[in-house]
């Protein structure tokens, strides 16, 4: 199976999941990852205020970025669970939509013409910064090294299986219900299995 079908595939498993249980299962799931959703606007107030004019100018209207370059960008299952449930449903369709027929130009499948379909990017997007806008804006802000440090470490918080995670939660939700994807890399990863085994977790 090929990147662009393994994404879609997953995109309409979540979605269909969703439809099937209805909006009272959509509010439980986002009340679930209220907390994740907090930390994901922290996050974009803070590429806003030190990062966005930089990439605006360096990335998107040079088209150099080395992250929506690419056309097979990491997602896990929980990203996929996220945007799924802040998104409105016609834009998950148009979402899915567009992987049927994938811009050409060796650009993120997920770009569109008024650029990301996501509502909410998967989070090694969000969390992509190169590292020259990192030395110039770091040299300049000490105070926004310390910041940009902290919430990286958030960030493992949430999906890093040390501990009980809200990504391997999201999955296991998925899985009890009959859902499989070859994106729910907390339960199919070797080396995230391993970790989870050295934590007591399995």
């Amino acid at each position: 199976m090929n990147y662009c079908d393994e994404q879609r595939l997953g995109q309409e498993r979540v979605r269909d999941y969703l439809a099937r249980h209805g909006p009272g299962e959509r509010r439980l799931i986002r009340e679930r990852c209220r907390e994740y959703l907090h930390f994901r606007e922290r996050v974009a107030a803070f590429q806003s205020r030190y990062f966005q004019s930089h990439c605006q100018a360096a990335c998107f209207q040079q088209q150099r970025s080395a992250c929506c370059s690419k056309d097979g960008i990491v997602t896990f299952f929980a990203d996929l669970v996220v945007n799924a449930v802040v998104s409105e449903p016609t834009a998950l369709d148009a979402l899915i939509a567009g992987l049927l027929t994938p811009r050409n130009d060796m650009k993120c499948i997920y770009l569109g013409p008024a650029g990301c379909r996501w509502q909410l990017k998967p989070i090694v997007c969000e969390m992509f910064i190169c590292d020259r806008a990192k030395q110039e804006v770091f040299a300049a802000s000490s105070r926004a090294s310390t910041m940009w440090d902290a919430l990286k470490k958030e960030e493992m918080s949430f999906r890093w299986p040390d501990q009980v995670v809200l990504f391997d939660e999201l999955e296991s939700r998925f899985m009890a219900a009959g859902v499989s994807s070859s994106l729910m890399y907390l339960h199919n990863s070797p080396g995230l299995i391993r970790i989870k085994k050295k934590a007591g977790l399995l």
